[in-house]
């Protein structure tokens, strides 16, 4: 079961086993019954228009933090302050990208795990797995995206949209990811959805073991970064998406070709899904991944949700 399924299955009425208890027998946070929908805040097309090219600046120079972003954008002609680029950088989840000192946590209490990558050689599938956010513009509202990929070979293995941080979406996409195989080694940033106790659980349970990037640190999860830059240029900066409905159908038909159709150079011109099985891949219909069921999107629109900031 999902776990719009599992949540289902709660009895709030049960007095004999409680909310707690359940949630823990079904491997689902307790916070997510209780989850009510943000009320909308308005956001103008100015704003939309300037995330966009936030996002689009941010990927060519993600070492840019809010007064670079400011500054270019007023050598652009664009009259806008530091404060409004923080604030909107902070709505889209960007930081600038350098090593900072390892002196706080995403969320008080998540455990942080040690980065176990430094030294290590990777030299097949499924010795590492690894997973991050990224921002996706259309024409009205945002949405983000959450991708797990095999290291070695640059398969992706399964991914999900959502309009919200939580964390819901990207256990989604590990279940999912987990159906396929097992990593021995899984590799992700500090963010809160990464470091929450249903998300580490489930890798806990499966006999993996968890790795976490230096905070603030990229390069510690370069390959998924290049990905993000892949995906934006080859295929969502060149459609303006409608709605979740495009998005989705844009982002699932690029990710059969990239897992399927696209040669890499770093793979001897192989595409992932042949170095990941080892043999040719033949895409069946409907494809590699199905990662979204139609009904379950929920889209910003041009009235965008405020959402947690993306560490």
């Amino acid at each position: 079961m999902d776990v719009e399924q599992r949540r289902a299955v709660v009895d709030r009425q049960r007095p004999s086993l409680s909310v707690v208890h359940q949630c823990q027998l079904l491997d689902i946070s307790r916070s997510g019954l209780y989850y009510q929908p943000v009320v909308p805040i308005h956001r103008d097309d100015d704003d939309l228009n300037l995330m966009k090219l936030i996002d689009h600046q941010y990927m060519a120079t993600p070492f840019y933090g809010a007064r670079k972003i400011a500054a270019w954008l007023k050598s652009e002609h664009y009259n806008v302050n530091r404060k409004r680029v923080r604030r909107l950088m902070q709505l889209m989840g960007l930081k600038a990208i350098y090593r900072r000192p390892r002196t706080s946590m995403p969320v008080p209490g998540n455990k942080i795990y040690p980065y176990l990558l430094n030294g290590m050689e990777i030299t097949r599938p499924n010795q590492v797995w690894c997973a991050d956010i990224t921002y996706i513009p259309m024409a009205h509202g945002f949405l983000y995206l959450v991708v797990i990929m095999d290291w070695y070979s640059r398969y992706v293995l399964a991914w999900r949209l959502s309009n919200t941080l939580d964390t819901d979406f990207c256990v989604a996409a590990l279940e999912e990811a987990l159906s396929k195989g097992r990593p021995e080694v899984f590799n992700t940033d500090q963010g809160s959805q990464f470091t929450s106790n249903v998300f580490t659980r489930i890798l806990e349970q499966h006999g993996v073991r968890i790795s976490m990037d230096g905070r603030g640190s990229y390069r510690d999860n370069l390959f998924i970064e290049r990905l993000w830059r892949t995906v934006k240029y080859e295929e969502v900066y060149l459609k303006a998406y409608q709605n979740g409905k495009d998005a989705r159908i844009g982002i699932g038909d690029y990710f059969r070709f990239y897992n399927a159709g696209r040669p890499h150079q770093a793979l001897g011109y192989r595409t992932p899904a042949e170095v990941f099985t080892s043999i040719p891949f033949e895409v069946t219909e409907g494809g590699m991944i199905e990662s979204l069921t139609l009904g379950t999107i929920k889209t910003a629109g041009h009235y965008l949700n405020l959402a947690p900031m993306l560490s």
